[in-house]
Parts: structure tokens; sequence; C-alpha cells
């Protein structure tokens, strides 16, 4: 018996013109593999570039440009800080997938679903849960 080889997914039509039958298929959890890899690598670029920037030390003398220096340094920070988290998150998606989990609802089990997994590749929740987590959140400030 010969078996099949499925060709790689290359980009994100490609990936919503398939079947519902091959959500999570080898091919569709490789393609959320290159995207999330690729995405902690940008991540990791940045955040090489942050850190060089940050060492650049210039003495400025006027007060109002030091202050705006150091502003920008407290925004790179904010944004270094935020691509730190969102790396933690890529490579926890990452995990999911080679545990068999990615792409499924953490809370339902349910599919999360390709167009919300190609907004938000490291999603861990359907949109309805999401939405549910949020009032939660809203109402009781959990």
């Amino acid at each position: 018996m010969k078996e099949v080889v499925q060709q790689p997914i290359e980009s994100d039509e490609e990936l919503l013109s398939q079947p519902g039958s091959e959500y999570m298929s080898p091919a569709q959890l490789d393609f959320f593999r290159r995207k999330l890899q690729a995405l902690e690598s940008e991540l990791r670029v940045n955040a090489g570039e942050t850190t060089e920037h940050l060492r650049e030390t210039v003495l400025v003398p006027d007060p109002a440009d030091r202050a705006t220096i150091e502003e920008e340094h407290a925004l790179e920070l904010r944004t270094r800080d935020r691509e730190r988290k969102l790396i933690k998150k890529v490579e926890q998606a990452i995990a999911r997938i080679d545990a068999g989990e990615y792409g499924y609802c953490e809370e339902t089990g349910e599919p999360i679903g390709l167009q919300r997994l190609l907004a938000r590749p490291t999603a861990t929740l359907s949109v309805e849960a999401q939405e549910r987590r949020e009032l939660r959140q809203k109402q009781f400030g959990d």
C-alpha cells in the first residue's frame, strides 16, 4: 500500500481552502509550526535590536532632550516586555502542537478555528470561550 505524502501548505488561502475534515491534519500543524517559529524568530531579532539600542549611551546636556530619550527607552522596554510574554506564548503553542492539543479550545475542547488561529496563532480559546472569559472578567474583575 502506497502512503500519500501531503504537500506543505504555503499560504493562508491554501490553508483556508482545505475541507473541514482536514482540521489540524499533519500538514496544517506543520503550517502553524512554521508560522509560530517565524514569529518567534522575528521577536528574538527585535529583542536583540532593543538590547543593542539601549546599550548605546548618549550624553545629552539638554534636560528636555534627555527626557525624550528616557521616554523612548521606557517605551522600548514596555514593548520588549510584551514581546517577551508573546515569545512564551509562542513556545507554549509549539508545545501544544507537539502534544497534539493545538487548535482546540482548552475550556471546551472544540476546534478554535483556522481564521482565529491565523489571526492569533497563540490562541488557546475559541471565540465564544474567550468572550465568556472577558465577560466574567468585566463582571467580577478577575
